[in-house]
């Protein structure tokens, strides 16, 4: 059965980092709703992609979804300037639900502060943020920590993608 998977996004997000994995979620048969700051809203990636939010990060309940993805680009720092998003987040690590952050995309649980003990990466540029937050940064296309799954860069969807699939297999309604 197909899982319920919430994607925060808003302006900048890096386009290959949102719509490759949401094709792939899709494509195992899974429902990625996006949530945005209001629901309806056009939300533009770095490169051009548009996306329309689902629902409102004002109106949804991580206890409606099994999973969260959080593209990367600059997206995930705007995000975590809101107190809604990072309590959303928290909300999906301390429920020990699927978490699925590529890119920049763990800036959010650094904020959230979820990381202290859990094994993960990021982009380059959020290395000692990582560390500095407690996680145990490793240098891999994908690191997967329990139902935490975490990439670098665009190059690593793939593997991204394919550990993130075996996660939500694993994941109970």
């Amino acid at each position: 059965m197909g899982k319920k998977i919430a994607t925060v996004l808003t302006n900048g997000f890096e386009d290959s980092e949102y719509t490759e994995p949401a094709k792939a979620y899709k494509e195992a048969g899974h429902e990625v709703v996006v949530i945005g700051k209001e629901k309806g809203e056009t939300i533009t990636g770095e490169h051009g992609a548009k996306v329309t939010a689902d629902a409102s990060i004002a109106d949804v309940k991580p206890d409606d979804f099994d999973a969260l993805f959080i593209p990367g680009g600059f997206s995930p720092d705007q995000l975590r300037a809101d107190d809604r998003f990072v309590a959303f987040t928290k909300a999906f690590m301390d429920a020990d639900k699927g978490v699925f952050a590529i890119c920049h995309g763990p800036q959010l649980l650094i904020t959230a502060d979820t990381l202290k003990g859990r094994h993960a990466t990021g982009y380059k540029s959020i290395v000692q943020d990582l560390k500095n937050a407690g996680a145990n940064f490793s240098d891999e296309e994908v690191v997967v920590c329990s139902n935490l799954v975490t990439s670098r860069t665009p190059d690593d969807i793939p593997a991204f993608n394919r550990e993130s699939l075996k996660v939500l297999e694993k994941v109970t309604a």
